[in-house]
């Protein structure tokens, strides 16, 4: 009895810190958790007017299905690759924008430039995808116009193979950067000016002081994040490929996410679209747990 008075005493104490978390943790429950009962249809022949419980159980056949897929090994590679040149790029930008943002002395300044990198974050990607195609398109496009100028021939960016993962690239490292850096900014301010004090007082230079005092102490942070980075490996996100998607760039910019809508939403194969997407997510969880294991093991923290 004892013990139940005592988490009661708690909760009493911190009401109003539960009441402020309750949004969130409906949020969760509603949007997060609930929905992860309509997993079910991955293992049945799913139809609409049966329902859940009507719907013909088939068991691993969606799965079976979708590896023996020739299309499996392009969507494989065409994830992967671009999920690999997302986190390899755009991953240590946000902690080099970071580490320049923390090194301005004028804040006035400082602030400008973080608005500035700020503000793409807040536009959809419609409008990314827009402003890019107006600036490269071969009909009046900044770009073509310019090269078409100095005597050059007109290069239809937009429809090349070669050029597809560059613009996906390009346009992440301007929408997420400077929304990126807000964590790693937070975790610099923690930072002891002691510590930099000691490194001035041993010589060390700028560089110095941030590759022994400034990463070491952030070291954490970018662990965590990379470790969150990984669990969406594969979730490239839809609406940004798709606007670029066109029958001349397939070949390489047709992914999963792209994949799981011409076959379920489009296609109304719903069974089928929910097992890749658990594929998917069973790919996110493996990574995150790998990932947390061997960040244990080089003696950091991880995410649990």
């Amino acid at each position: 009895m004892k013990p139940i008075q005592e988490s009661l005493r708690h909760i009493h104490k911190d009401r109003w810190l539960l009441i402020m978390m309750l949004p969130g943790i409906l949020y969760f429950i509603i949007f997060k958790y609930i929905p992860m009962g309509g997993i079910v249809i991955a293992f049945q022949n799913y139809q609409p007017f049966l329902g859940f419980t009507g719907s013909k159980w088939v068991g691993f056949e969606h799965f079976q299905r979708f590896f023996s897929e020739p299309a499996f090994w392009l969507l494989l590679r065409n994830t992967v690759v671009l999920g690999l040149l997302i986190l390899v790029v755009t991953f240590p930008i946000k902690i080099v924008l970071a580490l320049m943002l923390n090194e301005i002395r004028l804040e006035v300044f400082k602030r400008v430039v973080q608005t500035l990198t700020y503000i793409p974050h807040f536009m959809s990607w419609v409008v990314i995808v827009g402003i890019v195609h107006i600036f490269f398109t071969t009909e009046g496009g900044v770009v073509n116009e310019l090269i078409h100028s100095w005597g050059g021939t007109k290069i239809n960016f937009l429809l090349s193979e070669e050029w597809f993962r560059t613009f996906i690239v390009g346009e992440r490292i301007w929408k997420e950067t400077g929304w990126g850096t807000i964590i790693f900014l937070a975790a610099l301010a923690g930072v002891d000016p002691q510590l930099y004090e000691a490194a001035r007082m041993d010589g060390a230079s700028r560089l110095r002081q941030i590759w022994h005092v400034t990463l070491p102490a952030i070291r954490s942070t970018i662990v965590i994040l990379l470790i969150l980075q990984l669990g969406d490996f594969l979730d490239l996100g839809f609406d940004q490929v798709y606007m670029h998607l066109n029958a001349m760039n397939r070949n390489v910019g047709e992914i999963f996410d792209t994949y799981v809508y011409s076959k379920g939403i489009a296609g109304g194969q719903f069974s089928y679209s929910t097992a890749i997407g658990l594929f998917k997510s069973v790919v996110g969880l493996i990574l995150v747990m790998g990932s947390n294991y061997l960040a244990k093991k080089f003696g950091e923290e991880g995410i649990y």
